[in-house]
C-alpha cells in the first residue's frame, strides 16, 4: 500500500477527535459530523484508487460480479466463486461501470455513499442529547474508513439499510406501528440483500415493534426484497431457470475457510485453511451461543441485545475477515459500554496492521508475517466480551414506560 502512512495518520486523528469529544463533552452538529466524515472518506478512497495495492478480492471477486452483469450474466456463477450473494450490489456495480466510471472509485462508490449515509442514522440511532456526538463519533471511526474506503467490502451497505430499519421499528413504538414494522421490514430485506449476515440484525428489529401483529408484517415484509432481486435474475442477468436452484446453493453454502482469526487462527497456526470439521463446529458454537446471548438479553433494549449478539458472534466464530469487526460498530458507537473504546481501538488497530502493514511486503513475506498477526487476534477476544452491555440486560426504560400505560389495549393503527 503506497499512503499507508498518511491513511494511518488521517485514522489516528480521528480517533483522537473521536475520544476528546467525548472527554471534552462536544456536541457537534451533524454538518460538522457529515463535513468530517464525508472529508476522511473521500479523501482516503482517492488515495486507494491510485494505490498500486488493491485487496484482492476487490479486484478478482467484485469487478468480475459487476463485469458479469454488463455483459448480462450471471454474477454469482459467473464471477469466480468470488459472489455468493443476491446480485443487489452487484446491479450497482454494472450500472457505474456502465457509466464508464474506473472500477477503482466505481467499486469503493457504492460504499463510501452507504458510510456517508450512516453518520447520521447512527445518530438516530443514539437518540437524546448525544445524537451529534454519536454521529460525530461514527464519523470519525477508522475501521468503517478501512473497510468503505480502502476495501471497498459492502458492509456498510448492509448496515444503512439495517440502522435504519432499527431507527423505523423503533418509531414503531408511538406511532403506525403497522406502516413503521412493514417499512422496518422491507429495510432489512434490502440489508440482507447486500449479504446474509444481517440476519442476526433481524431479531432486535423484531423486540423494537410493539406487539405480535407488528412483527408479524415486519418478519414477512423482510422476504420481500430477497425474493424480488432473486426473481430478477433471468431478466437482469440473464440467468437460465433451471441455473436458479445452482445460484440458491451457492448462496446458502458457508465456505470452510479458517485460520484468520480467534481460536481458529491458533488451532491452525495462523493459516488460511480448508477445514469442513472445525468450520462446523464453529458454526454450532455460533448458534449455541446466541441462543445463550438471546435469552440473557431477552429484556434489554434492541440495540444492546444487537451489540451483545453480535459481539458474541466475533468471540466464537470460525472464520472471519476484518470486515466482520465492523458490524456491530453503529450499534456499540450509538449506545457505548464501558469497554467500547478499547474494542474499538483494538479491533481497528488490528485491522489497520492487515491493510496498512501487511500490504507493505511481497507473498512470501505475507505469509510468513500473517500468522503472528492472525493469531494475535485471540487478544482481542476479551476484550470484545468486557465490551457487550452485561450492565444494561434489563431495558429499565421501557420497564418504566411500560407499568405507567394504562390497563386497557389501545387499537393499533396503520
Amino acid at each position: 500500500m503506497d499512503y499507508a502512512i498518511l491513511t494511518g495518520f488521517v485514522l489516528v486523528s480521528g480517533v483522537v477527535l473521536a475520544i476528546v469529544a467525548q472527554w471534552k463533552g462536544w456536541k457537534p452538529s451533524l454538518a460538522v459530523a457529515l463535513a468530517v466524515g464525508i472529508g476522511v472518506r473521500v479523501l482516503i478512497m482517492a488515495l486507494s484508487a491510485v494505490d498500486t495495492w488493491q485487496p484482492v478480492d476487490f479486484v478478482n471477486s467484485f469487478k468480475p460480479a459487476g463485469e458479469a452483469i454488463l455483459a448480462h450474466r450471471d454474477p454469482v456463477l459467473e464471477s469466480n466463486g468470488g459472489w455468493h450473494f443476491l446480485p443487489t450490489i452487484p446491479y450497482m456495480y454494472g450500472l457505474l461501470l456502465w457509466m464508464n466510471i474506473p472500477w477503482e472509485i466505481a467499486g469503493r462508490l457504492v460504499t463510501v455513499i452507504a458510510d456517508i449515509i450512516l453518520i447520521p442514522l447512527v445518530g438516530k440511532l443514539a437518540g437524546g442529547k448525544d445524537t451529534g456526538l454519536r454521529a460525530f463519533q461514527y464519523a470519525c471511526n477508522p475501521l468503517a474508513v478501512l473497510v468503505a474506503s480502502v476495501h471497498g467490502q459492502v458492509e456498510p451497505v448492509s448496515l444503512v439499510f439495517g440502522v435504519a430499519a432499527f431507527v423505523v421499528a423503533r418509531n414503531a413504538r408511538t406511532s403506525r406501528p403497522v406502516r413503521n414494522a412493514i417499512i422496518a421490514g422491507l429495510l432489512m430485506g434490502l440489508a440482507l440483500c447486500a449479504k446474509s449476515w444481517p440476519i442476526w440484525l433481524v431479531p432486535g428489529m423484531l423486540l423494537f415493534l410493539p406487539d405480535l401483529r407488528a412483527r408479524a408484517y415486519a418478519f414477512f415484509a423482510t422476504g420481500v426484497a430477497p425474493i424480488f432481486f432473486l426473481a430478477t435474475l433471468p431478466i437482469g442477468a440473464g440467468t437460465s431457470l433451471a441455473q436458479l436452484p445452482e445460484v440458491i446453493k451457492t448462496i446458502g453454502d458457508v465456505r470452510p475457510i479458517i485460520g484468520e482469526w480467534g481460536w481458529t487462527a491458533v488451532a491452525v497456526g495462523g493459516d488460511w485453511t480448508l477445514d469442513a470439521e472445525l468450520a462446523r463446529y464453529g458454526q454450532w458454537m455460533i448458534y449455541g451461543t446466541l441462543l445463550v446471548v438471546l435469552y440473557l438479553w431477552r429484556r434489554a433494549d434492541p440495540i444492546d441485545l444487537t451489540t451483545a449478539l453480535l459481539l458474541a458472534f466475533m468471540v466464537v466464530t470460525p472464520r472471519l475477515g476484518a470486515q466482520y469487526l465492523m458490524w456491530f460498530m453503529p450499534f456499540l458507537v450509538a449506545r457505548p459500554t464501558r469497554f467500547a473504546w478499547p474494542a474499538i481501538i483494538g479491533t481497528s488497530t488490528w485491522a489497520a496492521v492487515g491493510y496498512l502493514y501487511l500490504t507493505q511486503f511481497n507473498n512470501d513475506r505475507w505469509w510468513i508475517l500473517h500468522s503472528p498477526w492472525a493469531i494475535s487476534s485471540v487478544v482481542l477476544l476479551p476484550i470484545l466480551v468486557a465490551a457487550m452491555p452485561w450492565g444494561r440486560r434489563r431495558d429499565t426504560e421501557t420497564s418504566q414506560v411500560s407499568s405507567s400505560l394504562p390497563a386497557s389495549p389501545v387499537g393499533a393503527s396503520l
